[in-house]
């Protein structure tokens, strides 16, 4: 391949591995059917210094990797959250060389102390290619 070929390629293989990551990470807190949380996938899809962004109508709430996952791994493992999981319902992701962005849509829905719920909202990620491939470097997300 040559040209334009070769940065196609070069770009369906990267829009692969962020769909990937992607994936693995709305998986991690997937807790139906009994089914244990997977939340070490968040820092194998993240560097190190990752940050992740709830944005609330009185303002973000700004995580490290340490401050999102404690509360939401007792949350998934002390009953307080079962059935649970989220799922990607539309994204757009732009390549640019070593950097890219995903705007996404998602679903969600579990039983919160018993209750059912469904909702959903927006994610907006960044993503850098490391020596490792690419990882996620940063996500904000809003509930809808």
């Amino acid at each position: 391949m040559s040209g334009h070929g070769a940065e196609h390629a070069a770009e369906a293989a990267a829009k692969a591995e962020l769909d990937a990551l992607m994936g693995s990470f709305m998986d991690a807190f997937t807790n139906t059917g009994g089914r244990p949380p997977r939340l070490h996938a968040v820092r194998e899809v993240f560097i190190p210094q990752g940050l992740i962004i709830m944005n609330l109508p009185e303002g973000p709430v700004v995580y490290d990797l340490d401050t999102f996952l404690a509360p939401r791994q007792a949350l998934l493992t002390d009953g307080t959250l079962t059935e649970f999981s989220e799922w990607e319902t539309a994204e757009r992701t732009e390549i640019f060389g070593s950097v890219a962005h995903r705007y996404s849509a998602y679903g969600k829905s579990g039983r919160r102390d018993g209750t059912w719920f469904e909702g959903g909202g927006r994610k907006t990620t960044q993503f850098v290619r490391t020596p490792d491939g690419w990882r996620m470097s940063a996500m904000a997300w809003t509930d809808a």
